[in-house]
């Protein structure tokens, strides 16, 4: 399991594309959806981003008025969010600080029960043992607080290979939940089937979940995203599908909302 390690050029390169519009789009809906059913309107929350990469979403929920925690590790991505920040308006950097530091540590970092949110967008895929990971994600969530994960359906690993005719591939990912992503990094998917034991046992039992990219996963990387009212309606469509069976089960992501007892 090589990490982040090396990834940060390749990510950053395909932001602006189809694949991650739709992606941070969708989950910032979500997102948006939990937080309207679970605290009342107006309320400023507390919110931990671990794994921030380039902040898209703990930007997001800066702007709307909260605070915000960054936690990442690489150094690439720390100076790309700085420097984003850094544009912003000064009551939004005021409520915005970066911590350089491993989401396995927010033990070392946080106190227990210190957010109302937690995110962890993007990670888990490159952590070898995730559960110790998560148990500490639970431990600095308050009692009522919002657990938001995206992780890689290993459910689904094969649908991407073998829509592409790639039968190789395909064959492996219905063996093993390890695989070769995008970046060329050597990363793991998770099971909602498993993933949904341990919240259940780190007392953040899943609340609800989603299919993020039923239909777009298959978009090249350099595929820019259509005209708005188009986007739209993709948007509607995917939206719709990732929250659905059978379609949400065949997604290429999962986002998936615990909530601390």
């Amino acid at each position: 399991m090589s990490g982040f390690v090396g990834g940060a050029d390749g990510w950053l390169s395909g932001l602006g594309g189809l694949r991650n519009t739709v992606r941070q789009e969708l989950v910032a809906r979500q997102i948006d959806e939990q937080i309207a059913a679970r605290f009342p309107v107006g309320r400023r929350l507390r919110v931990l981003d671990v794994g921030l990469g380039q902040g898209t979403q703990a930007l997001r929920l800066a702007r709307g008025g909260h605070e915000v925690t960054g936690l990442e590790s690489d150094p690439r991505m720390v100076a790309v969010v700085r420097e984003a920040l850094a544009a912003e308006p000064e009551g939004i950097r005021e409520r915005m600080r970066i911590v350089e530091g491993d989401g396995r540590d927010t033990g070392a970092h946080f106190l227990p029960g210190a957010f109302d949110i937690v995110l962890c967008h993007g990670v888990l895929m490159y952590v070898p043992e995730p559960d110790p990971m998560l148990a500490g994600l639970a431990r600095v969530l308050a009692p009522g607080g919002l657990l938001s994960l995206v992780v890689r359906n290993a459910d689904a690993l094969a649908m991407r290979p073998g829509l592409s005719g790639d039968w190789e591939t395909a064959l492996a990912a219905l063996d093993s939940p390890a695989y070769t992503n995008r970046l060329g990094l050597e990363v793991r998917a998770d099971r909602l089937e498993t993933l949904t034991t341990t919240l259940a046992g780190i007392g953040a039992p899943l609340h609800a979940w989603y299919g993020v990219r039923v239909f777009t996963d298959l978009a090249a990387d350099g595929q820019a995203p259509p005209p708005p009212e188009e986007l739209e309606r993709l948007l509607a469509a995917e939206d719709r599908a990732g929250r659905r069976d059978p379609y949400r089960a065949v997604a290429a992501l999962l986002h998936l909302c615990g909530v601390r007892g």
